[in-house]
């Protein structure tokens, strides 16, 4: 379905194919950019680590595969043979990852980053980097000079002079003795692997410190490090040929960069920006908005703000199988198949080291008059007719599935879903060259696939450097060149230059490396004393499960909550403030306000208030409709000021009884 949309707008003459942000993998993938010299998200081999840090990342929570993560955390439990991996949770919050972690160090707000370049000061002040893999495969590190001979400050040079531990430990509040034991530990206990989810207006810097401590410890491309999965072979679709209305229309700027708001200089969809944009009708008015599994007027920032945008929308049309806020105010509802009841290719998240496609069949016929999206956007393409008309010339998303997946069939590696203990059988053939063929013909390996449920690759050949790093220098980049590529040049780029770089090469230098940025927030200390942390539940990962009952019976255990919304309060805090368990407050922000029950807890950090999102809604049916507050009422609406990602860690609130 993405690249049907994708081919859809280009065919038509859209540049406004504007994505959903996915923070994990979205984040992934540019740090991969930055470091590897390919937008695409790596992965991790954590069955084989005996050493997993974690900087605020979901592990047993809402992230990109929740099962994959749970079965992990049960072997590295309970079945993995040798010493028991360390799992380190280092949180603003007390997560049930924090909770089933061996050690949570609870760290200030926006600040992973400084904690990530004060371990890695620790490793090169004690030598304990792995220097056979950082001379070998890394640019960067020590301080260099250009082809014009201009010198220019390196990694290393830059971490020692910044970031030793007291100061580490004023930014980050974490001890200096507990940064120099688990930077010791994480040194020496290998293969180790760290690995984060920042998500405040510093959030790429973070992730890139974060992701350097790897390259120090020599865990890429290794087992029980960080892994590049070999890309799913699916057969390629032949290019769109344009005609001269889609050749000028594709040549506009798109509608998520407005002439009022410079989009961050990696920034390639910035949807918060789209409200104002309609609003103002610049850089032109918007004709139409089709919204495929977005709702944007629940879970956006400010969502009333794009409740009122889309009212300037002559033509919205939603193709939600639930009647859902967004849904509520459009002009057309053209409602898709249920998940049950619809055809769809599943490619796995990049969570493994190989690559998997799951194939989701209907198992029931559709109970009410909908039909497949990917079918409504075919029909119309031929109603236009012309070149959208040549471009999607398939009768139906199903043709489109099975012409996609014959390049699997047809890549002569990889093979149908088998089970796990005959894996090694097909990656030892592989690996010596053989490929044994499951189907005869493609007719028979699509009924295979349909019996068995998907297709896989269980090979992972170490060691190809020309895959893993794709930069300029060919190896993993401290100093981006790719960064200095944009952010030298203000006006090119993908959209402009930041701050950090107006100055000369020393702070060009800074703001191409890993480095520390207090984060951005506007609010006075003394009117905003808390943090807001917003927990996104294993139960509610998206706003589109609140229609389930059972989800809402199972919430937040820890807490003992169930179908309703909470503030999660410090006990001391909010004796401070006059406030028991249970009572009502109000969460008030600069934007907003929402009352909820306040939840008292020990295990929360004094100056941080936590509220789940995914509640609140005022439709999606029964079992959602009025359930709970929507915290996204209380964003800011701030983004990372390099990729434009949101930073919903980036708004601070203040608490009082209701």
């Amino acid at each position: 379905m993405s690249e049907l949309i994708a081919r859809f707008c280009r065919a038509y003459g859209t540049p406004n194919d504007i994505r959903l942000p996915e923070p994990e993998l979205d984040l992934r993938a540019l740090v991969a950019d930055c470091m590897h010299g390919q937008k695409r998200a790596f992965a991790y081999d954590l069955e084989n680590a005996n050493y997993i840090l974690s900087f605020s990342f979901p592990l047993l929570e809402a992230n990109a595969s929740p099962v994959r993560m749970l079965r992990l955390y049960g072997y590295l439990r309970q079945e993995r043979p040798g010493p028991r991996a360390k799992i380190v949770q280092a949180e603003s919050r007390f997560s049930l990852s924090a909770a089933k972690a061996d050690e949570w160090v609870p760290i200030r707000p926006g600040t992973e980053g400084a904690l990530a370049l004060g371990i890695a000061y620790v490793l090169l002040r004690e030598g304990m980097y792995d220097r056979s893999f950082v001379d070998a495969h890394t640019f960067g590190f020590d301080d260099w000079v250009d082809a014009a001979g201009v010198p220019h400050l390196g990694f290393r040079s830059l971490v020692l002079r910044d970031y030793n531990l007291d100061a580490v430990a004023r930014i980050t509040g974490v001890p200096v003795a507990t940064v120099l034991r688990i930077a010791k530990e994480f040194g020496t206990r290998r293969p180790a692997v760290a690995l984060g989810l920042p998500t405040s207006t510093n959030a790429l810097y973070s992730a890139m410190a974060i992701h350097a401590l790897n390259a120090l410890v020599g865990s890429i491309d290794t087992p029980g490090g960080v892994v590049f999965p070999r890309t799913l072979p699916l057969q390629r679709l032949p290019e769109v040929e344009l005609d001269a209305a889609a050749h000028a229309s594709l040549a506009l700027p798109r509608l998520d960069r407005t002439p009022q708001r410079e989009a961050p200089p990696l920034a390639e969809n910035v949807p918060a920006f789209l409200p104002e944009a309609i609003r103002r009708g610049q850089p032109y008015p918007a004709g139409a908005l089709f919204l495929y599994y977005a709702n944007p007027a629940f879970s956006f920032p400010q969502p009333q703000l794009f409740a009122r945008a889309l009212e300037k929308v002559p033509l919205v049309v939603s193709f939600s199988p639930y009647v859902d806020e967004s849904t509520l105010l459009a002009d057309f509802v053209l409602p898709d198949h249920t998940p049950l009841e619809r055809w769809e290719d599943v490619p796995a998240p990049p969570v493994t080291p190989y690559p998997m496609l799951a194939v989701r069949q209907p198992v029931v016929e559709p109970l009410y008059n909908t039909m497949h999206a990917g079918d409504v956007l075919l029909r119309l393409a031929r109603a236009v007719g012309g070149a959208p008309a040549a471009a999607m010339s398939w009768n139906s998303f199903l043709d489109l599935l099975r012409e996609s997946v014959r390049g699997l069939y047809e890549a002569r590696r990889g093979s149908i879903a088998e089970p796990f203990h005959r894996t090694p059988w097909v990656a030892l053939l592989e690996e010596r060259g053989w490929w044994l063929p499951a189907a005869s013909s493609f007719e028979e390996f699509w009924e295979l696939l349909l019996d068995k449920g998907g297709w896989w690759d269980p090979v992972y050949s170490f060691g190809e450097w020309d895959r893993v790093f794709r930069t300029r220098s060919r190896k993993f980049e401290f100093y981006s060149l790719r960064l200095r590529e944009v952010l030298a040049d203000p006006g090119g780029g993908s959209g402009g230059g930041t701050g950090a770089t107006a100055g000369g090469t020393p702070e060009l230098d800074l703001a191409c490396m890993p480095h520390f940025e207090s984060p951005q927030a506007t609010e006075p200390l003394e009117r905003y004393p808390f943090h807001l942390i917003l927990v996104r539940s294993l139960a509610l990962p998206s706003g589109r499960n609140a229609n389930q009952p059972f989800l809402q019976e199972i919430l937040e255990p820890r807490l003992r909550v169930r179908w309703d919304s909470w503030v999660e309060i410090h006990p001391h805090s909010a004796e401070l403030l006059g406030i028991g368990d249970g009572d009502l407050v109000w969460v008030e922000s600069p934007v907003g306000k929402v009352r909820a029950r306040a939840r008292l807890s020990s295990a929360t950090m004094p100056d941080v208030v936590n509220m789940p999102v995914n509640l609140g809604h005022m439709a999606h049916g029964r079992w959602a409709r009025g359930i709970g507050v929507n915290a996204m009422e209380l964003l800011t609406g701030r983004h990372d000021t390099l990729s434009g990602l949101p930073a919903p860690g980036a708004t601070r609130v203040r608490v009082y009884r209701a």
